[in-house]
């Protein structure tokens, strides 16, 4: 009898073990990764709630139970808590992230600049994309390709019609909005090494243009959508200038083209003052521009142009201000060289 109890009783604190194992160590339905700065999991969903634990941007959970947008997660350190379903990340988009990530690591940076105001980085082009994750006001950024989308109906400011468009019965063209693939410098997330890169609107970064070219862009009716240092000169004060390739275009955003005109800036010694050594327009160019950059300060640059229907390769050669195109096999004459 003493043995049966005794057995009774192994059988018990082994199934209490058990079920105390169980509990505490649920199983996690799937991976998540925090897809902001300062995430906090708090130890409810209710309103009156403790804070757990503070996240930073990546960090790696273990989804253990989800309530409508609300999320049950683990941390690595074991900390359990609830957090929003819109500052996470599945382990696929966070795949997806990377491999963006990588892209933009292997790609020519077509120009420079920054966020204007708070802005949500994009997996793909698109306000209905899935975020990856939101940047401050004024965190840098290089950008590498456009896309232009029609802007949705609901964010576009409704159409003033015309009395003859209104009479024709013609639907009012979809306004258009640029997209940015940029690759994001985080500051104040670990350290000046850490990146991210995704799809952003256009008119929510400012270009950070070296000067004084805004100022001959503006002259010229010019909006500049990339720019390259080509190489460097000296100058009469001892010592150097850089020397410019500008890619630019008339009008708004959402064009089909990339760029349409082509300007390279070189620095006159003498006059102690840019001068414009090459100007090409009528193109309708597709970045990424690449630039090679050879030696004895000679530079060679590439794009696809489709100004004349289907896609063409560019290639363009500068020795010393002297820009000429490379000519290829039914290539025609363009641009003018000023040096």
């Amino acid at each position: 009898m003493r043995k049966m109890l005794l057995g009774f009783v192994v059988v018990l604190v082994v199934s209490f073990a058990a079920y105390l194992h169980f509990h505490h160590s649920k199983r996690p339905v799937a991976a998540a990764y925090a897809a902001n700065r300062d995430v906090i999991l708090w130890n409810t969903t209710a309103q009156v709630r403790e804070p757990v634990a503070t996240l930073n941007y990546g960090d790696r959970l273990d989804v253990l139970e989800r309530s409508g947008e609300q999320v049950k997660v683990r941390t690595a350190a074991g900390a359990i808590g609830w957090t929003s379903q819109s500052d996470l990340l599945s382990a696929d988009y966070w795949r997806k992230a990377q491999d963006l990530e990588a892209e933009t690591a292997a790609a020519p940076v077509e120009a420079r600049g920054h966020t204007k105001v708070l802005s949500n980085l994009h997996l793909e082009p698109g306000r209905d994309a899935a975020r990856i994750r939101q940047l401050s006001k004024g965190v840098p950024v290089e950008f590498y390709a456009r896309q232009p989308l029609d802007v949705p109906a609901a964010a576009a400011p409704a159409p003033v019609a015309a009395a003859d468009e209104s009479a024709s019965g013609a639907p009012p063209e979809a306004k258009k909005e640029d997209w940015w693939l940029v690759r994001a410098h985080l500051t104040d997330q670990g350290g000046p090494g850490a990146t991210v890169s995704g799809w952003l609107i256009g008119r929510f970064v400012e270009l950070d243009v070296p000067a004084p070219l805004p100022d001959y862009a503006s002259s010229a009716g010019m909006r500049i959508v990339a720019w390259f240092e080509l190489n460097r000169v000296p100058d009469a004060a001892g010592g150097s200038k850089a020397q410019y390739l500008v890619a630019g275009i008339h009008g708004p955003e959402g064009q089909a083209c990339d760029f349409t005109m082509l300007r390279v800036f070189t620095w006159g010694k003498q006059g102690q003052r840019y001068e414009t050594a090459y100007v090409e327009g009528n193109l309708c160019g597709k970045l990424p521009l690449k630039l090679t950059q050879l030696p004895g300060g000679d530079a060679t640059f590439t794009f696809e142009d489709s100004s004349h229907g289907a896609a063409q390769q560019r290639t363009y050669r500068m020795h010393q201000t002297v820009v000429r195109r490379v000519k290829e096999s039914g290539a025609s004459p363009a641009g003018q060289s000023h040096g």
